[in-house]
């Protein structure tokens, strides 16, 4: 029995909204780097020119490193485009949910004009935008706007990582973007913690504790 197919992302999302992403700008938002226990947390917003939508968006997470960089490229080329981040010493001081927020807010209001709507990827809204906006669950599989964030979100999160793991060598920053994958928490309980890492997410909390059970 041959596998169902997957959706793809489409303006459908987009038009509900709105009626026609042509006649309004609409600007999809997402974000990157909520689970890591190093790095900032990454948001993007993306308004596509409806004319100009690159082949094969999709939900990053579906996507190789080397499309989602080509991807990313041909966003930043032909979209209004802005990536913005909550850095760790933000995501320690409010907590991730509202850094993510504040992520989201500064991508936004980054973006050359302010948009009519905005699309959300997932179940909240932010507080304090400068436009009505909607929650997509799952957004990225959904909406082209939103998954054109995902991925210039991701790849300019991933490219932080990269750099920070330059920095920092042994915690395989570069290939797990600072998630608690086996080897970063081998390396935390050898080589300590870092700047970069989260104090406030439990794993490392537990560690300043004392705690390395």
């Amino acid at each position: 029995m041959p596998s169902p197919v997957k959706p793809v992302p489409s303006f459908d999302p987009e038009r509900q909204l709105c009626g026609d992403p042509r006649l309004i700008r609409i600007a999809g938002v997402d974000e990157v780097g909520r689970g890591p226990l190093a790095g900032p947390v990454t948001a993007a917003a993306v308004r596509l020119d409806p004319a100009r939508v690159p082949a094969g968006l999709n939900d990053s997470k579906a996507l190789n490193p080397l499309r989602r960089e080509a991807l990313a490229q041909e966003i930043l080329a032909t979209a209004d485009v802005c990536i913005a981040h909550a850095t760790v010493a933000e995501i320690d001081e409010i907590n991730i949910l509202q850094a993510t927020f504040l992520a989201m807010r500064r991508a936004v209001a980054g973006l050359g004009a302010v948009p009519d709507r905005l699309l959300i990827d997932g179940n909240k809204v932010p507080p304090g935008l400068p436009c009505p906006a909607a929650p997509l669950v799952k957004g990225d599989a959904k909406s082209l706007s939103v998954a054109a964030a995902s991925i210039v979100a991701k790849v300019a999160r991933d490219a932080i990582m990269a750099d920070l793991a330059r920095e920092c060598p042994g915690y395989g920053w570069e290939r797990n973007a600072g998630y608690p994958t086996r080897a970063h928490v081998v390396a935390l309980k050898s080589l300590g913690i870092t700047p970069y890492h989260r104090r406030s997410f439990a794993p490392i909390h537990k560690i300043l504790c004392g705690d390395t059970e």
